[in-house]
This record gives C-alpha cells, sequence and structure tokens, in this order.
C-alpha cells in the first residue's frame, strides 16, 4: 500500500490568508458598516440588525454551513477540506480578535494621529477591499475557499445554468449589498461597499494570474519567413507558423504566432512596418504565460501528492 504524504504548508498558507482578511475585515470593514457583498458582508449586516448579539464570526460560521453541506459535491474532496479549514479559522479569528483591533485603534492610531477618530469611509473602503483581496488571492492560489458565495454560485450554476459563475457571482454580491444599503439607509455605504467589492476582485485577479501582462501576436504577411527571422533575431522571441487560408484570395498563408513582453510591442511593429507596411497584425492581451523566457512552468507544492512504497 502505498502510503499519502499530507504537506502542512498549504494550510500555513491558508491561515495567513485568513489572518491577512481578519485585518481588513476588523480593521478597515466591519466597524464602519462597509459589508462588499459575500457571507462576510451579509454577516456585518445581520450583526449590526441584530445590535450585537450575534458576533460576525460566528454568523459567517451558521451561513457557511447550509452552503458546504449543498455546494460540496461540485468540488473535490481536498478542496472541501481546505475550504472548511479556512472558513472556520477566518470566523475563529474574526471574533478572536475584534477587541484587539479596535483596541490598537483607540490606544495607538487615534492618540498618534487624530483624525483617525473621524473614519474616512472612501479610504476604508478602497485599503480594505485591496488587503481583503489579497489575503483571499492567497487562500484561492491553495485550492480552497473562506467558503461564502461562490460555494452558492456553484449551486446555482447548476440549476441556471444560462448564467454563468461570473453572473451569479454578481448577483448575489449586488443583493447583499442592497441588503446593506436598505438595512443601514445609506446609499453613500452602500456604493463604498460596492467599491471595496470591485477592488477586492481585481486584486484577486492580479495576484491569481499575474500583473505581467504579455501580448499575444497574430502576423498575416506576404514576407512572414523574413519577418520571423527578425523577431527570433532581434526581440529573442520564439515564432510559430501557423498554415492558413486568405478567404477572399484562396491563397495559402503562414500565420505567425508569437508571445511577447508589453514593452517589446513597439520594436515588433517597427520590424513589420519596416518589412512589409501592409501586413496584418492582431494584438491580444495575454494575462499569464508560463514557459521559457517567463514565468518558469513548475508544480505548487501545495498540489504535489507524494507516494512511496
Amino acid at each position: 500500500m502505498g502510503k499519502i504524504k499530507v504537506s502542512w504548508r498549504p494550510y500555513l498558507v491558508i491561515s495567513l490568508g485568513c489572518f491577512i482578511v481578519t485585518f481588513a475585515m476588523n480593521f478597515f470593514l466591519i466597524p464602519y458598516k462597509l459589508a462588499p457583498g459575500g457571507v462576510s458582508g451579509l454577516s456585518t449586516v445581520i450583526y449590526y440588525l441584530g445590535g450585537g448579539r450575534v458576533s460576525v464570526g460566528l454568523l459567517m460560521l451558521i451561513i457557511n454551513v447550509p452552503l458546504f453541506l449543498t455546494g460540496y459535491k461540485s468540488r473535490g474532496r481536498l478542496f472541501l477540506i481546505r475550504s472548511i479549514f479556512g472558513a472556520v479559522l477566518l470566523s475563529v479569528m474574526i471574533d478572536g480578535t475584534a477587541h484587539f483591533f479596535d483596541w490598537l485603534v483607540k490606544e495607538y492610531f487615534v492618540k498618534f494621529d487624530a483624525s483617525m477618530a473621524t473614519p474616512d469611509l472612501l479610504l476604508n473602503s478602497v485599503v480594505g477591499g485591496l488587503i481583503m483581496g489579497f489575503g483571499l488571492g492567497i487562500v484561492l492560489k491553495e485550492d480552497a475557499t473562506t467558503g461564502g458565495t461562490d460555494l452558492a454560485a456553484a449551486v446555482l450554476k447548476k440549476a441556471f445554468p444560462k448564467f454563468s459563475m461570473g453572473q451569479h457571482l454578481l448577483i448575489l454580491d449586488g443583493c447583499v449589498i442592497l441588503f446593506a444599503t436598505v438595512a443601514f439607509r445609506s446609499v453613500k455605504l452602500g456604493l463604498y461597499a460596492a467599491l471595496s467589492l470591485y477592488i477586492s476582485s481585481k486584486t484577486i485577479d492580479a495576484y491569481l494570474e499575474g500583473i505581467k501582462f504579455s501580448r499575444g501576436l497574430l502576423i498575416i504577411s506576404e514576407h512572414s519567413e523574413e519577418i520571423a527571422g527578425r523577431l527570433l533575431h532581434d526581440v529573442d522571441r520564439g515564432v510559430t507558423g501557423l498554415k492558413g487560408v486568405g478567404m477572399y484570395s484562396g491563397r495559402d498563408k503562414t500565420v505567425l504566432l508569437s508571445v511577447v513582453k508589453r514593452e517589446e510591442i513597439p520594436m515588433v511593429k517597427d520590424i513589420v512596418k519596416d518589412i512589409d507596411p501592409s501586413a496584418f497584425i492582431l494584438l491580444m492581451d495575454v494575462r499569464e504565460v508560463l514557459g521559457e523566457g517567463f514565468q518558469p512552468l513548475h508544480p505548487t507544492e501545495g498540489n504535489k501528492i507524494n507516494t512511496s512504497n
């Protein structure tokens, strides 16, 4: 029988991500009634409506239980275990550090800067969304979540397959923000929450997919071989020739495919213009490129499963 060695590294990384999310929520969001969608936002609204009798962390845990029960079948076992760990840990951290962060602000930040006593909701929503998105990105990269609306979206996706996961998430988070706007009777708080949600989602994308955008190139020219040679030698980028047919002329053409860094685009344009001013260039955004000359292609530690006899 082969023994499966379980790595604890993913759980340590998930713990770090949960702490960062906790800091964002307890320092920038929850104390100021900012509810940027998701289970955390819904729990924040219920917490204030209930007069603070039930803590935010406990409310998150209660709401997440039915989501895990209904959504676990749509994900793998490892994902479920890590997500339960993340959801429980985040709830415990939020409740366990709430008083600490409140004391920290009052005893140190307000005394150091008196303006901290009057919160800047715009600043809180921006910075809070940025930090929360960074923390959630760390968790998501380890093939886990902290529970929340993504599980509910997975369930709705099965019931209403015409809508994408992104659309379901947008609807769910939009409903939470609308609920917060009505509950707090403040359009301003609703708009700040929407801003925080947007910044958080963009930060997650940037962390998971990278911010070093590259450009994909498709070049159609009568001088494909000459252009390819210049790209190989002058730009030092690989080029692949794809066989194509001009549907108007009926002639065979070689379509050049390449991926270059953003700063190399002007050089590529100059090369093509110099060789064939009538060439056709199609530029495409490429979020992530793995391989030689770009980011190394290697498995993450969290996805490794070692077996030994």
